[in-house]
């Protein structure tokens, strides 16, 4: 698994519950060192071994810790430029679900090596889009699941999500839009410059 991958599971466990329970999980996960180079790649042993571990130390299910690392990933002010990035998808929720079909190839424009699922998005039926999520690791589901509820918070759209059918490697999320503009959005700036 990609390091900037582990490295933001590392941040998510130290930034919402202390460095002390980062090193609780570091020292039960026998992974050997402390801190995640995010430019390295890791055998995927080693990311469970820490998810497992943080389920240990938390008492929480890795459903419920993999769909909070992903809020964290565009709530977390230390992760706001990837908050910027999903943001660049449209200016609707809609528009942004869509977005995502081409968003593993545009992040593998910037790092060639990143492993981040494969997205595929289909509107089933008006406002009933599903989401198949084809990723080597199972349970990722739940990382992009809490992505997606946060983007339609972000976008201040009301939204419905359930886990569907399972197809092979393929996960599937069902999104089902029951108002686009439930609510006032938090504000985005196409043009604002990050620390400006």
């Amino acid at each position: 698994m990609h390091g900037l991958v582990n490295r933001a599971i590392q941040c998510f466990l130290r930034d919402t519950y202390g460095s002390a329970t980062w090193s609780t999980v570091v020292e039960t996960s026998n992974i050997g060192f402390n801190d995640f180079e995010a430019m390295f790649v890791y055998p995927d042993s080693v990311t469970v071994a820490v998810i497992e571990s943080a389920c240990k130390t938390l008492g929480k299910p890795a459903d419920v810790i993999l769909e909070d690392i992903g809020t964290y990933l565009v709530t977390h002010p230390n992760t706001e430029s990837l908050r910027r990035l999903l943001r660049f998808g449209g200016e609707t929720f809609e528009e942004f679900l869509y977005s995502l079909n081409d968003l593993k190839g545009r992040a593998q424009l910037a790092l060639a090596d990143i492993e981040i699922p494969n997205l595929t998005v289909e509107e089933t039926a008006p406002g009933a889009f599903s989401i198949g999520v084809d990723f080597s690791q199972p349970g990722y589901i739940y990382a992009v699941m809490g992505v997606l509820r946060t983007m339609a918070d972000d976008y201040g759209a009301l939204v419905y999500l359930e886990r569907g059918a399972r197809e092979g490697t393929v996960e599937r999320i069902e999104v089902f839009l029951l108002e686009a503009s439930f609510a006032e959005g938090r504000s985005f700036d196409l043009a604002a410059r990050q620390g400006a």
